[in-house]
């Protein structure tokens, strides 16, 4: 029974040390059975065949081995979209989200510097292509005519970016985006309105600390900042001027000790109106910048 099916793989992952258990285990749950909320309260005695009982006890051992969910499922939602992701990216997080926002805010505000009517838009580490791609989609939405690169090293991380712009279909437009297989700047030609960036910020040493999920499960060259932290800041603060038109905007994630370290970086490098904005648990997460010079 499903009330049954679920109570076992709740206390299966809370056994396992899984802080959201309740909540893990309900979404196992209806990945394996497809039966949503308001029809598991409706029949909750509902008998299910072996067959699904068993995958559903089959997905629960594996998120007991803190394997994250979404490799599990397959799929993060962000932006509102359903991302495709593996072990070969990192996935989506609502952090992340506040940036996506900010650029779309500037775009919608006219603030974005246009070569013959269009914005070119780059994006560099695009991993899943979760940026990219939503600032594509809902500037499409708002009739603005965009074009957008996602660069990235990792040609496995590329893979999923490329089945993920499917996403971009319903907008009729799906080949305003290209991906590029390229380690940050180096196999990119033009110039951008916009660069935005979640590059890898974590400290090489604090890598071994975090959670079992991200440490194990996520790749490496996605998490690995360097000694600082900072050393991809640097090289694509440094190089960004070359692939900027005037006033072109320059976007990044950070971490949440970074916004004083990110911004002193771009001001040295000559850009003006360096913001550092938060996320919705008040911590410093992005820092924008326009490139004058």
């Amino acid at each position: 029974m499903l009330r049954a099916m679920y109570a076992e793989g709740e206390e299966r992952l809370r056994q396992a040390g899984i802080e959201e258990a309740g909540l893990d285990a309900w979404y196992l749950l209806e990945f394996v059975t497809g039966v949503d909320k308001a029809h598991y309260y409706m029949e909750p005695d509902r008998r299910m065949e072996q067959s699904v009982a068993q995958e559903y006890e089959k997905v629960v051992n594996l998120r007991a081995e803190h394997i994250p969910l979404q490799h599990i499922t397959g799929v993060q939602e962000f932006m509102g979209l359903g991302f495709r992701v593996s072990g070969d990216v990192l996935i989506p997080r609502q952090d992340t989200e506040v940036l996506v926002e900010e650029a779309l805010k500037r775009l919608e505000q006219g603030k974005v510097p246009k070569e013959k009517e269009t914005v070119r838009m780059l994006d560099l580490c695009t991993g899943s292509g979760c940026i990219l791609i939503s600032i594509l989609y809902y500037a499409a939405k708002e009739k603005i005519q965009i074009q957008g690169t996602g660069a990235d090293i990792s040609e496995a991380a590329l893979r999923i970016a490329e089945e993920n712009l499917d996403l971009l279909e319903e907008t009729g437009n799906k080949s305003m985006a290209e991906l590029l297989e390229s380690d940050l700047f180096e196999q990119v030609d033009g110039t951008f309105g916009m660069i935005v960036s979640n590059p890898p910020y974590i400290r090489t040493s604090v890598i071994s600390g975090l959670q079992e999920e991200v440490r194990l499960h996520d790749p490496f060259l996605a998490l690995d900042g360097k000694e600082d932290g900072l050393f991809f800041y640097r090289k694509i603060i440094e190089e960004s001027r070359a692939y900027l038109q005037k006033n072109g905007v320059l976007l990044f994630e950070i971490g949440y000790d970074q916004g004083e370290a990110v911004s002193e970086l771009m001001t040295k490098e000559g850009y003006g109106q360096v913001v550092v904005k938060k996320d919705l648990a008040g911590l410093d997460r992005i820092v924008c910048g326009v490139y004058t010079e």
